[in-house]
């Protein structure tokens, strides 16, 4: 079973797609962003879930970086 949370590879110009249960809900430039679409999600304490691999997958470069790839 796949992670509700994808967190996908920077883009070339900066910014990380952002999808919960295949949907895509924005693109966040930093965790910030990322705690919002999932607080608008009604997911509960989103900060948390950023590093639960149980939740949250993070694809094609490092956790928590969103700069240009």
């Amino acid at each position: 079973m796949s992670v509700p949370i994808v967190i996908h590879r920077p883009s070339a110009t900066g910014g990380r797609r952002v999808t919960i249960q295949r949907q895509i809900v924005g693109l966040a430039h930093d965790d910030h962003d990322v705690v919002e679409f999932l607080r608008r999600a009604g997911l509960p304490a989103s900060e948390q879930l950023l590093d639960d691999p149980g939740w949250v997958q993070w694809r094609g470069g490092r956790a928590h970086r969103y700069e240009a790839a």
